[in-house]
C-alpha cells in the first residue's frame, strides 16, 4: 500500500500565505526555510517536500500571482465597448490586484529576489494571465481599434503601461509623484489616453530612414 502524502495542497497554501505576509512585514530578506515554516505552524521538511528549497517556494510564489491575476481578469464582465473594458481591466483589477498583493506583485513583477528559479510552472501560469489580457486586447483589433499596431505591440504597451503606474504607486507618498487621492483617476487618464490612442497614426507607426553612411 502507497504511503499517504505527508504534506497536501493545504500545508502548500499555509505556507505560500506565510511567506506573502513575511514579505509583507519584513521584506523579501525576511524569508528563509525556518521562518517561513514557523509562520506556517508547521516544519522544514514540509518546505523541502512541497518546493524543493527557498528558491522554489519564491517561484511557487510568483506562480500564484499570476494564477490569482489571470482569475481576477476572468471575472471583469465584458461590455460592448472594448476601450473601455480595458480601462477597467487597469483600474478595477490590475490597481487592486497590485495593493492587495504588494509582496506577491513585487516577487512576480519585480523579480526582487534575484535567486528566484524560473520554473515551467511560473512560465505556464504567467502565459496565462498573458493571454487573458491579449484576450481583451484581441477585442480591439476586431473592432478595428488597433491602427496600425499589432496585437504584439499593444499588448506589451498596455501591459507596460500598468506595471508603470503599479510600480510608481507602490513606491508610496517619499518618491511617489501621484497627489494622494487622485491615484485612481491618474490610472483611469493614462490608461485611457493609451487605449484610444491605439486607433491613431503616431511617428513610432512609421519606419525610420536610415542615415546616410559616413566615412572618416
Amino acid at each position: 500500500m502507497a504511503r499517504p502524502r505527508e504534506h497536501d495542497e493545504l500545508t502548500a497554501r499555509a505556507l505560500l500565505d506565510a511567506a506573502e505576509r513575511l514579505i509583507a512585514r519584513a521584506g523579501p530578506d525576511a524569508i528563509s526555510v525556518r521562518t517561513v515554516a514557523d509562520e506556517a505552524h508547521t516544519t522544514v521538511r514540509a518546505v523541502y517536500s512541497l518546493f524543493g528549497s527557498k528558491d522554489g517556494l519564491v517561484a511557487a510564489l510568483a506562480s500564484k500571482t499570476f494564477r490569482l491575476f489571470d482569475e481576477e481578469i476572468d471575472r471583469l464582465p465584458r461590455t460592448d465597448d472594448p476601450v473601455q473594458d480595458l480601462i477597467e481591466l487597469a483600474v478595477t483589477v490590475y490597481r487592486p490586484f497590485v495593493l492587495r498583493h504588494p509582496s506577491l506583485y513585487r516577487i512576480a513583477y519585480q523579480r526582487v529576489v534575484p535567486s528566484m528559479q524560473v520554473t515551467k510552472e511560473m512560465r505556464d501560469a504567467r502565459r496565462g494571465a498573458v493571454l487573458r489580457m491579449q484576450e481583451r486586447l484581441q477585442r480591439l483589433k476586431d473592432a478595428e481599434l488597433l491602427g496600425s499596431k499589432t496585437l504584439p505591440q499593444a499588448v506589451i504597451e498596455y501591459a507596460a503601461m500598468c506595471e508603470g503606474l503599479a510600480n510608481i504607486e507602490l513606491r508610496g507618498k517619499k518618491l511617489g509623484i501621484m497627489p494622494e487621492g487622485t491615484e485612481e483617476s491618474v490610472w483611469r487618464a493614462a490608461v485611457g489616453t493609451l487605449v484610444h490612442g491605439f486607433s491613431k497614426p503616431s511617428s513610432g507607426d512609421r519606419v525610420a530612414t536610415p542615415l546616410p553612411a559616413t566615412t572618416n
